[in-house]
């Protein structure tokens, strides 16, 4: 069997090292042979809920033992894997739901709600929740005590989906990227190459799981090489300082603005931190400012740019080149290739120009679920990837990003796409015309903005905005700001100039 497979490269891992510490959450401990033991367990559960090769499991829920164990007995049976933002309301999950086509949704007990409230748009067979049955959900611990028949790993093609990852589109219509078997398990070694992941590592994660961050930065490539993985449920600065010291954690995944939220913890200079060996950042660059005070704890920081798209890790800068290469992403990974074009798709090489960044390799995506022309506007017939992404590289070839393409904001690491929300927006009676723009932001990065041009004879407070829209949008994606003006500045065709918004809020880019 081929070891490339999600589940069985874990599978061989526990035949290997089982009584080896595996995964913590809350506290419990799993060896991987008892995590092997929980994964076989629920992949019965699953098959007797009639999920068979290709059919697809969506999770929603917070970071848990359980997200993991899900998501390999799903790749057990040769499914796919489909785990949704825990934030997002429930009309949001439907549009996920209703693309992927799940067959099976498994929710913990925080969101058997948002669920509910659309359950009649979903075409889902089974409804499984964490825990006990309750009215139209099936306990997955009722379902446990049942006696199901064990169900051997599936033998999978290593190019077919195990997982579908959701990220908004420009134009309001999610996109499910696909990542197969054999890109999770490329990006698994390119990490373990870009930080020496070993098996005496104890990685902490703290990052959504439901997010390429989460899950592929740390967790996954951890597991494979045998090493620890701490899971919470969800970020709390003081509970990870807790931790690093309880488990001496060796490695983190942060974005800038949960390294801010730990530094700014009341124990963040006292706590023995001697355990840690480097901290992985994403998202957006460090600011010296942070990567010096870490450095007074003796902590390095790794930064990295990558997309879900392709598994996360497409360049890497070594903490030895923190400080000499600010705002660096680093160069690409030792599995996967980078480099620039300009609009008319020429290759640029020319340090300091602008271009358009591509990636490839064996972890990027084949394509978007259900959605043909959006993969062949991103992926050329050369394995080329579009990422959108604007970006120079200097004469040692560091790539610097510049830009987002499609006006992107990224607000304490979450990707927020200001055509989603303006959609929104529109519905409020008070707005006549309004443009989202992404504005620097100390806490988290880049905060959302809504200029707007209001219907004649009405006032708006942002409360009220942001109220109306909570309805429909997670609360990452709402506006922490109002700007109120007479005119959008457009171009000849109609087009707002978010640049020159961006330039009129101090927000340029």
């Amino acid at each position: 069997m081929n070891p490339i497979g999600l589940a069985t490269w874990l599978r061989r891992r526990a035949e290997r090292d089982g009584d080896r510490s595996a995964l913590t959450f809350a506290g419990e401990t799993l060896s991987f042979a008892a995590l092997q033991r929980e994964i076989e367990s629920f992949a019965d559960v699953l098959y007797g809920c009639e999920i068979r090769s290709g059919d697809r499991v969506a999770y929603v829920g917070f970071n848990h033992s359980r997200f993991l164990v899900a998501l390999f007995a799903t790749a057990r049976l040769g499914a796919i894997f489909v785990p949704l933002n825990f934030r997002f309301t429930g009309s949001e999950l439907a549009q996920n739901i209703q693309d992927s086509d799940a067959r099976l949704l498994i929710a913990d007990d925080a969101h058997t709600g948002p669920v509910d409230e659309v359950r009649t748009d979903l075409g889902v067979r089974r409804y499984l929740r964490t825990g006990e049955s309750t009215d139209g959900w099936e306990g997955t611990d009722d379902l446990r005590g049942r006696r199901h028949p064990h169900i051997e790993e599936v033998v999978v093609d290593v190019d077919s989906p195990a997982l579908i990852l959701y990220t908004s589109g420009t134009t309001g219509r999610p996109k499910g990227a696909i990542l197969t078997h054999r890109n999770l398990w490329t990006s698994n070694v390119n990490w373990m190459l870009a930080v020496n992941y070993n098996a005496e590592h104890v990685a902490l994660t703290s990052a959504p799981l439901f997010h390429s961050g989460g899950m592929c930065v740390m967790t996954l490539p951890t597991l494979m090489a045998g090493g620890h993985v701490v899971v919470h449920e969800q970020f709390d600065a003081g509970i990870l300082l807790d931790d690093i010291e309880r488990y001496r954690v060796t490695s983190l995944f942060m974005v800038p603005a949960m390294m801010l939220f730990v530094s700014q913890h009341e124990r963040f200079a006292t706590a023995d931190l001697s355990s840690v060996r480097i901290i992985v950042a994403g998202a957006a660059p460090v600011p010296e400012p942070m990567l010096r005070l870490y450095g007074t704890r003796g902590i390095p920081v790794s930064q990295c740019w990558g997309l879900t798209e392709a598994a996360t890790g497409a360049t890497f800068l070594g903490t030895d080149r923190a400080l000499d290469k600010l705002g660096s992403c680093g160069t690409a990974g030792m599995l996967n290739e980078v480099r620039l074009i300009d609009a008319d798709g020429n290759v640029l090489t020319t340090p300091g120009v602008h271009g358009e960044l591509c990636v490839r390799g064996d972890t990027v995506t084949p394509g978007y679920w259900n959605m043909p022309e959006a993969t062949a506007a991103a992926l050329g017939p050369d394995g080329w990837f579009r990422t959108g992404d604007v970006a120079y590289r200097d004469e040692e070839g560091f790539y610097y990003i510049a830009d987002r393409l499609k006006d992107m904001i990224i607000s304490g690491g979450e990707n927020v796409y200001p055509a989603e929300v303006e959609s929104v927006l529109y519905g409020h009676p008070s707005i006549a015309e309004v443009a989202v723009i992404g504005a620097p932001d100390d806490r988290w990065g880049e905060r959302v903005v809504a200029v707007a041009v209001l219907a004649p004879g009405v006032r708006l407070e942002l409360e009220e905005l942001r109220e109306f829209a909570g309805a429909e949008l997670a609360r990452y994606k709402l506006p922490l700001e109002l700007r109120v003006v007479d005119v959008l500045p457009r171009n000849t065709t109609g087009k707002v100039l978010k640049h020159e918004l961006r330039a009129m809020s101090g927000a340029g880019h």
